[in-house]
Order: structure tokens, then sequence, then C-alpha cells
């Protein structure tokens, strides 16, 4: 009886706040907060808890990240990314929006934010697919919808967010007699994992791109590819190039941590912007580390309540009940992951991401464990689910910074990237029905 009146009260005045217009973080800090007072509890132990939430090692790696992606752009290291995928792009039927989703995956690999890679991206390929005849909002949806490899690519913010709400939940005892002991979460295994999910999801976007583009018209240049054009971009940018395989290679060989890697690429960027580039000013600095206080600041605020959220879910036996009735349904595996995927994909649509991860890791992670889903496969299914929503209405960021770049409406670049949409889906069903494509590489390197 108390487990449903406490759903009812947190659950209610979440949902009723929201509607109300409410910010997310007042949402969850006064549903919690409710709760509490609700239970008796003393609310000290509010502040407790959140406090502690903030207090993490792994956290330091999100402000870091956030810095390092805006001080690359200021640096210029993105621009000669771009660049460098343009001049791939050659005849190949639609050759420069498919660079548009090689340029994704290459500052993904340096910014970890959906947002940010559409930004950088786009505010380049947007105009330049415009200039080589394509339909302004398709321009605008391709480059949206692969914007969302931001997140999945490592280094990953939301990995970091994952990581954070996971690794103090221990599987049930009941499911360690079932299935045996379940590796432990950890970031740099969240990272090295992520790497083929990520190329997956990419491939499913290339794919969608060709054959929309042959369906449209959207041919190559007529000249073929200019090697001297390739050669030159990829002189321009070999210090860019350098950026994604310094954060990773250092991961991915357990030379450094993310956070360490995370510091590493600010220095690497700082170094290069202001003595090779030369382009690193004073006030773009300036401007890079407002940024990195806003953002931050925004996400520590939902880090904050999303964690007392989270604890209460747990200490009410919630995520145990929601297990039971999911599997009183059906206990067949496919199902089940059919249900997941479908319900990330619809609280994606209408939730902020690092706030849908804070909140449903305590609910859903205990399903994934009696089941038998290895937890860091798990967590890349819920990353790859959640960057969907990026690309989707009513919340999608990507959508409305492409709307901003080339001035077209969110109808008109919604309708264009459901195609995306549908593409990232079945990659998403392909990465959750076959966990040895996410977890072969962590074994590989001995994780």
């Amino acid at each position: 009886m108390v487990e449903s009146s406490i759903v009812i009260i947190l659950f209610g005045s979440f949902i009723g706040l929201l509607l109300m217009g409410a910010p997310i973080t007042v949402a969850l800090g006064v549903s919690a907060l409710v709760s509490f007072l609700y239970l008796d509890e003393n609310p000290i132990k509010f502040v407790q808890i959140a406090f502690t939430s903030v207090g993490s090692f792994p956290l330091m790696a999100l402000p870091a990240f956030i810095l390092a992606g805006a001080l690359m752009e200021a640096a210029g290291i993105s621009r000669r990314l771009v660049h460098l995928a343009e001049s791939f792009a050659g005849p190949v039927t639609g050759g420069i929006s498919a660079a548009a989703v090689l340029a994704c995956m290459f500052f993904g690999a340096i910014s970890g934010s959906g947002p940010a890679t559409t930004a950088a991206v786009g505010m380049l390929m947007i105009p330049a697919m415009i200039k080589r005849g394509y339909d302004k909002g398709y321009a605008s949806a391709i480059t949206a919808s692969a914007g969302s490899l931001g997140i999945i690519i490592p280094p990953s913010i939301p990995m970091v967010i994952f990581g954070i709400s996971a690794i103090g939940m221990v599987a049930p005892p009941e499911a360690i007699a079932r299935f045996g002991e379940f590796q432990t979460v950890s970031i740099p295994k969240l990272f090295i994992a992520g790497f083929a999910p990520g190329l997956i999801i990419a491939i499913t976007l290339l794919i969608m791109n060709y054959v929309s583009c042959k369906k449209r018209g959207y041919h190559g240049t007529s000249d073929g590819w200019s090697s001297h054009q390739i050669i030159k971009a990829f002189k321009e940018g070999f210090w860019s190039i350098l950026a994604p395989l310094v954060i990773l290679g250092g991961i991915y060989t357990g030379f450094f941590t993310p956070t360490e890697s995370a510091i590493v690429a600010i220095f690497y960027t700082l170094f290069v912007g202001v003595f090779i580039h030369k382009e690193l000013k004073l006030e773009s600095i300036y401007h890079s580390l407002e940024t990195t206080t806003w953002l931050s600041g925004r996400v520590l605020l939902i880090l904050f309540t999303a964690t007392v959220f989270g604890r209460l879910l747990v200490e009410n036996q919630i995520p145990a009940i929601v297990a039971e009735s999911m599997l009183s349904i059906t206990d067949n595996l496919y199902l089940i992951w059919t249900m997941i995927i479908a319900f990330l994909l619809f609280v994606g649509m209408f939730m902020e991401t690092l706030a849908a991860i804070m909140i449903l890791t305590p609910v859903l992670l205990p399903i994934a464990y009696s089941l038998g889903i290895d937890p860091i496969h798990f967590g890349i299914v819920v990353v790859c689910c959640l960057g969907i929503g990026f690309q989707t209405p009513p919340l999608g960021e990507n959508l409305f910074i492409a709307s901003g770049i080339s001035g077209t409406s969110i109808e008109e670049i919604s309708l264009r990237a459901l195609p995306f949409a549908f593409a990232s889906i079945v990659g998403v069903f392909i990465i959750a029905f076959f966990p040895d494509l996410t977890l072969f590489l962590p074994r590989l390197l001995g994780y």
C-alpha cells in the first residue's frame, strides 16, 4: 500500500509539475521532497543524498569534455575535420551528405555531445549541401540525425552519466544465482563498447542517405575525386585527426582514465589552437569557459535532484515491482527488449537525455539483470535509444539547432528526419539483439 501511494505521489507530482511548465530540475526536486515529507523522512537526508551525487571523481569528466568540445570549435579543429570529410565526397551519390555523417562521427569522437556536434558540423555542411543543390530541409535533417552520433561515438557525456548512475547498483542475488556473476560497470568499458554501435548507427544512416539521395537525384561532383584536395585537407587537418586518436587511444590503452583524458584533450586543444593553428584567442577561451559553466551547472542541477528521485524509487522497491510486472507479461528476451526500446524512444521524445538516464537507470537496470543482460550492453542500448530523441520532435534539440542554421521550419525538418530516425531504430534493434557486437571490443582489450 505504501509503495503504491508513494508511486502516485512521486510520479503524479512530477508529471503534474511538467505539465504546468516547470523546469525538469524543479519537477524532480519538488516531487522528491514532497515524497520525503509524506514518508516522514528528515529533509536533511534529501540534501545529503543530492550532495553525494555530485562528489564523484568520474563526474569531473563532464565539465572537462564540455570545455574540450567548445575549445576545439574555437581552435578550428572541428572545421578542419569537416573539410577533411567533405574532401572524400567526390562523385558518390549523396556524397556530400554522407560526408556530413562522417564529419559528425569525427566531431563526436572529441565532443561527447549531440547538440554540439550538430552545431559544429551544421554551420559548415548545411550551407555546403544547399550550395550543391540539396533541399534545405533534407540538408538540415541529415545533419540533425547524424548529430546524434555525438553521444554514441565515445567519449560520450551520457555514457559518463549512465556509468555514475549504475556504478553503485549491484545485480540481485537471484539474477546472480541464475546467470552467474555480472561484470562491473565502468566508464572506460562503456567508452570502448560504444565504438562498434556508433559505427552501426552511422552505417544505417549512410544507407538511408544513399537511398534517399538516389531517389531525389542528389549526385556527386562530375569531376570525380581530387587527390590533391584530399591530401591538402589531410595536411591541414593532421592535428585535428590526432585529437580523437590521442583521447580514445589513451583511454583504450589504459594510459589514462576518461576523466584524465578530458583534461588531456583540453591541454592538447590549447596547444594546437594557440601555437599551431594560431586561431584560439583570449576572447574565444573566455566564451568557451562561459558555455562550459552554463551547461555544467544545468547538468549538475539535474543530477542533484534526479539522484534523490532515483534513490526514492530504489528504496521503495519500485524497480522490482516494474521488473516483476514486465516479466509477468512475457519472459521472451526479444519481446522485453522491444518493450524497453519502445519505452526509451517514447521517453526520449519528451525528456532531456541526461535526466532520463538518471531517472530510468535505477528502474530498468534491475530488469536487465533479471534477464541476464550485460549491464555494459544495456547502457549502450539506453544511450543509443535516447540519442534518437535528439532528432525527433517535440524536444529534439538537434532539430532546433539545424533549423536555426538553415532557416527552415521545425515541421519540415522533422518530416525529412523521419526516415533517418527509422534507420537509427533499426540499428538499435541490431545492437540490442546481438550483444557480441557491443561486447567483443571490451573483451578483446581485456575488460
